[in-house]
């Protein structure tokens, strides 16, 4: 078969401007196909890192907007292979304007030196951290945070509350880099407590507890849940990963949605080769005749005619694809509501799925057209006007 290839590639240019819309038509459907396939490999098939496979975190179990007593912490840090407890405090507030999404980040209120020692990948200078430790007003961003915001150690950031009706004036004095959760802004948890008083003394958002090994996370999970099945605030413990990915259910089945689009988008393309295939065929009706006269057979002729439609797809294919990993670089430096985002690429095996599905779509919508035209007789094709 491969001997017939340069006939094949020398047919699937014979009308170079229909060829070439249909390369281009189905690389751009591929490009969109690619970025979604992307999110959902990002999303789904992606590890958690060696750190956030040790780390787990406690939430309310009604909502994450609901917050959970203080001192749930000693008895969690009483569970056997648990290795440090951090309380963790979504503050929220305005940084500058509101109504410019990139002065939107992740502000939590913490313990310095519990959050820095469940959070051991970050790394920074020893007297930027004790100074984030010691200074009550002291505040610690990622790395990828400030080069985006040009914070610069000494820099005085205010926070005017929202969901805390409270206006905090902080102090950068840390910059800490990690491989993940790099563009997170946190503060000193005593701080909102003096400002508050008495109103959030008591209370906190979440837990994040660090295990001694990522074996040990379930068990320590279904614990902690157990031992506040019956209490009036019962908790909900997953894993970090788990965590995050839960915030993708705040905008519905996200799983269903992708794949419905890459469903929709895959018979879009399938009903452009299809007609491609067969406006070309048609006009070859002729061709096929005299090709028989002269030995061909029907499996050659019909392996001619889906090797012209799966070449065109792959080319289409491989220029969706190239295309696609444009696109996710252009997304990971847009805002994005979850880390996964800014490690979005095509990997491996999302770029050879697009092209299988390119493959695959361009033998399926070829496969009439050529079956018919194998088996057209060779006095038929020989009378045929087309």
């Amino acid at each position: 078969m491969f001997r017939y290839l340069p006939f094949v590639l020398k047919n699937s240019w014979r009308n170079r401007r229909r060829t070439t819309l249909t390369i281009v038509s189905i690389s751009v459907s591929l490009c969109l196909l690619g970025v979604l396939m992307a999110i959902y490999y990002a999303f789904y098939f992606t590890d958690a890192t060696p750190s956030q496979a040790l780390r787990l975190v406690v939430r309310n179990k009604i909502s994450l907007a609901v917050p959970m007593p203080e001192y749930y912490r000693d008895k969690i840090r009483q569970i056997p292979g648990v290795r440090d407890v951090a309380v963790s405090q979504w503050f929220g507030g305005v940084y500058k304007d509101r109504r410019d999404p990139k002065n939107f980040f992740a502000r939590f209120a913490v313990e310095p030196e519990r959050i820095i020692a469940v959070r051991g990948e970050m790394k920074m200078p020893e007297d930027q951290k004790q100074a984030f430790i010691h200074e009550r007003t002291a505040c610690m961003v990622g790395k990828a945070l400030a080069e985006k915001q040009n914070f610069h150690l000494g820099d005085r950031i205010t926070l005017q509350g929202d969901i805390f009706a409270v206006n905090l004036e902080l102090t950068v004095r840390a910059i800490y880099d990690a491989p993940e959760n790099n563009e997170v802004l946190y503060f000193n948890l005593e701080y909102l407590d003096q400002a508050m008083g008495s109103k959030r003394w008591g209370q906190i958002g979440t837990f994040y507890v660090l295990a001694d090994s990522p074996d040990s996370v379930p068990r320590i999970a279904k614990a902690i849940d157990d031992s506040y099945r019956n209490s009036p605030v019962q908790t909900k413990t997953e894993s970090e990963r788990q965590f995050q990915l839960g915030f993708l259910s705040f905008l519905g089945n996200v799983k269903m949605i992708l794949l419905s689009i890459c469903a929709a988008v895959t018979f879009t393309i399938m009903l452009v080769s299809a007609n491609t295939i067969a406006m070309s065929v048609r006009e070859r009706v002729r061709e096929v005749g005299v090709l028989k006269t002269l030995g061909f057979t029907r499996g050659t002729i019909l392996s001619l005619i889906l090797g012209e439609a799966v070449a065109i797809a792959t080319i289409g294919g491989a220029v969706g694809v190239l295309l696609a990993s444009g696109l996710c670089g252009f997304v990971r430096n847009g805002p994005a509501f979850s880390d996964d985002i800014r490690h979005l690429s095509i990997q491996p095996p999302v770029a050879l799925a697009c092209l299988a599905v390119a493959a695959v779509i361009g033998l399926i919508s070829a496969f009439i057209p050529a079956w018919n035209a194998s088996r057209t007789s060779i006095v038929e094709a020989l009378r045929s006007t087309e």
